[in-house]
């Protein structure tokens, strides 16, 4: 269980800063705007329910990139182990969406798909990963843009045994 635990908090942490992006962006200037709007720094500060609760401390960087790409840098904290996240978020006008990528230090690695509900951005992730050994993890995360806030809900399912990892982390300027 332990090499579940510390694969979970890995895959846990790598999700709640999973908002980064690929692709052309050459997309509408509102579309644009609605990704620039959220560019500065952000801390967060939220709970990983599992076995234990513990608290997560987060801070990321959104920052302006090339092609109207936003460019992202996040680093999270728990129970003294640190994840760092790196990535760009765009509107991909080929695809005709929002996209956001990231890359980890954790080897967790992800596209995520963006829609537009009301005033904000909404990205979900879906992966399947394989923990330490070998067995199947499903890996979900919603990350909401929304009025000046940025929520962030990921859960990581161990598939053999159903145990299961939760976390939310509300972020701010």
């Amino acid at each position: 269980m332990t090499s579940f635990a510390s694969r979970w908090r890995a895959a846990a942490l790598a999700g709640l800063l999973a908002l980064c992006g690929a692709g052309p962006a050459l997309s509408a200037p509102a579309d644009v705007a609605l990704l620039q709007s959220y560019i500065g720094e952000w801390r967060g500060r939220g709970v990983l329910i599992g076995a234990n609760t513990e608290t997560v401390v987060c801070r990321m960087s959104l920052t302006q990139g090339n092609q109207q790409k936003v460019n992202y840098n996040g680093r999270c904290t728990l129970a003294g182990t640190q994840l760092s996240v790196a990535g760009t978020m765009a509107y991909v006008e080929a695809s005709r969406r929002f996209e956001a990528a990231m890359s980890s230090n954790a080897t967790f690695t992800g596209i995520a798909v963006g829609q537009k509900r009301g005033n904000g951005l909404i990205f979900n992730l879906r992966e399947r990963d394989k923990d330490e050994e070998g067995k199947d993890l499903n890996i979900s995360a919603q990350i909401s843009l929304n009025d000046d806030a940025i929520n962030v809900v990921f859960e990581v399912v161990y598939v053999e045994s159903g145990d299961s990892l939760r976390a939310e982390v509300p972020f701010s300027r």
